[in-house]
C-alpha cells in the first residue's frame, strides 16, 4: 500500500472502531436503563431502541471494523499474524462477532416483546440481565482491543518470527 492509502485504510478502521465501542456503550446505558427504570414507557423504549442499535449500528460497524483492520494489517509491515498483539486483536473482533450475531436473536425478541401489546416492562427479567451482563463483557472486549492497539506489546508469532528471518516463501509473505 502506498502511505496515502494505508493511512485512508488506518482512519477508516480507527473511525469504525471508535463508533463501534460508542455505539456498544449506548446498548450497555439502554440495557442498564431498561433493567432499573421503574417507567414502563422507558423500559419499552430502551429495548426497541436496542433491537435497532443492535442491527443498523452495531453488527455494520463490527463488520467494518473486521474489513479495515484485515486490510489495515495486510498493507504494513505489522501483517495480520505476525504480532501477538495484531492476532489476539483479530481472535478478540472475531469471536466479538461471532457472539454478537448470536446474541442479536434475543436482542430481537425482546425488542418485539417490548413492541407487544402486552408489555408492561417487568418481563423477561434473566434476559434483560443477561443483556446487561453481555453488553458489558463486551464493551471489555473492545477496550482490550483498543489497549492493544495503543501499546502494541511485544512478541512475534512464530511465523513473525520466520517471516523477520526471511524463511517465508514470497508467496506467503
Amino acid at each position: 500500500m502506498t502511505p496515502r492509502v494505508r493511512k485512508l485504510a488506518l482512519t477508516a478502521h480507527v473511525t469504525v472502531s471508535v463508533g463501534w465501542v460508542g455505539a456498544v456503550a449506548v446498548f450497555l446505558a439502554l440495557a442498564v436503563a431498561g433493567l432499573t427504570s421503574t417507567d414502563a414507557q422507558l423500559v419499552r423504549s430502551a429495548y426497541l431502541v436496542m433491537g435497532l442499535v443492535g442491527w443498523f449500528v452495531i453488527v455494520p460497524l463490527c463488520f467494518a471494523s473486521l474489513g479495515t483492520g484485515v486490510v489495515s494489517s495486510l498493507g504494513t509491515s505489522w501483517g495480520l499474524v505476525r504480532y501477538y498483539w495484531v492476532a489476539i486483536k483479530l481472535v478478540i473482533t472475531v469471536l466479538s462477532t461471532l457472539v454478537l450475531l448470536v446474541h442479536m436473536g434475543p436482542i430481537g425478541s425482546i425488542a418485539r416483546a417490548a413492541a407487544g401489546a402486552t408489555w408492561s416492562g417487568g418481563e423477561l427479567h434473566g434476559l434483560r440481565v443477561q443483556l446487561v451482563v453481555e453488553a458489558g463483557v463486551a464493551l471489555l472486549a473492545l477496550l482490550v482491543a483498543t489497549a492493544l492497539s495503543v501499546y502494541k506489546p511485544p512478541g512475534r508469532t512464530r511465523y513473525g518470527q520466520r517471516w523477520q528471518a526471511g524463511t517465508v516463501s514470497a508467496v506467503n509473505r
